[in-house]
């Protein structure tokens, strides 16, 4: 079993930052991708971005340029760094690990940009 917790949602202003932290706790040799999607209201759950074991990183055509993944090994923590933030961003955005397995998902985290 893996599990997700998520920080670091809030409410931001139009053109602004946040950062949303994932730390990944348990079995988490069997991890091999983590990331993010996210849900807006009346909407499909739309992949984010997303990062391998390798380091390979895969972005939303609808973020690229204004956010950016990483992930700390030691901390078993992955970031999503959004920055000039948009109305259209406001979503609950959720955590997942993909394993061999299965996925796993955070509780989510609710990110509301404000024009």
């Amino acid at each position: 079993q893996v599990q997700l917790v998520e920080s670091g949602g809030g409410l931001v202003q139009a053109g602004g930052s946040l950062r949303l932290s994932c730390a990944a706790s348990g079995s988490i040799f069997s991890i091999t991708a983590m990331g993010w999607y996210r849900q807006a209201p009346g909407k499909q759950r739309e992949l984010v971005a997303v990062i391998t074991n390798g380091g390979r990183t895969n972005y939303a055509d609808s973020v690229k340029g204004r956010c950016t993944i990483s992930r700390d090994n030691a901390k078993n923590t992955v970031y999503l760094q959004m920055n000039s933030l948009k109305p259209e961003d406001t979503a609950v955005y959720y955590c997942f690990a993909h394993s061999l397995s299965r996925e796993y998902w955070g509780q989510g985290t609710q990110v509301t940009v404000s024009s």
